[in-house]
């Protein structure tokens, strides 16, 4: 059987995607005193640093080469972009850990913005549900993001809030790897 480059596309978004995921879960749990009051990006110091930023970078570079196959294949350009900017964000995530604040800052507010606009603009470049799923995950993206900056937790913390970003844009990842992978092969 012959893969398209949209089935192959969705095989690396869903391995990196589920790559990270495992990387943040393990990291928790291998963190001493870690609570998920505390931010993500905390897991990328100290004793839990290697294995939480690798998993990072490695979801950043398959986020990367998933943008290069769907470009490709004839994708909407301007999801592409979202895409890798995306994946460039994911990569400064994981080289600037948190104590860099400026560039980490820049780096995870490029990963927010832009995987939520990825997740929104899927309506246009997906079809049947999950062009209306996708975009309801990039809206709690955005909604959680937007009051994270104002400091509005909900009673969740801060840390609480931003999985609020994070988790919806984890599910939108591993959506969107599986419906690419089901499209049709040649």
């Amino acid at each position: 059987m012959t893969y398209t480059p949209k089935n192959l596309a969705g095989a690396l978004i869903f391995i990196g995607t589920a790559w990270l995921l495992l990387g943040i879960i393990v990291s928790e749990a291998l963190y001493p005193g870690y609570r998920v009051t505390r931010m993500v990006s905390d897991l990328g110091v100290g004793s839990t640093a290697l294995f939480f930023n690798s998993a990072m970078m490695g979801f950043s570079l398959l986020i990367l080469a998933t943008a290069c196959l769907l470009n490709k294949a004839g994708m909407n350009r301007g999801f592409v972009v979202l895409l890798v900017l995306t994946g460039i964000g994911a990569l400064g995530v994981g080289v600037f850990p948190d104590t860099l604040a400026v560039p980490h800052a820049i780096s995870a507010i490029t990963v927010f913005v832009c995987g939520s606009i990825c997740a929104l603009a899927a309506c246009r470049c997906f079809s049947g549900l999950w062009s209306l799923v996708s975009p309801a995950l990039g809206i709690i993206a955005l909604t959680a993001m937007i009051l994270l900056g104002a400091n509005v937790y909900c009673g969740l913390s801060a840390g609480g809030m931003e999985r609020m970003i994070v988790y919806p844009l984890i599910l939108w990842g591993l959506g969107t790897g599986g419906y690419l992978m089901a499209q049709e092969p040649r």
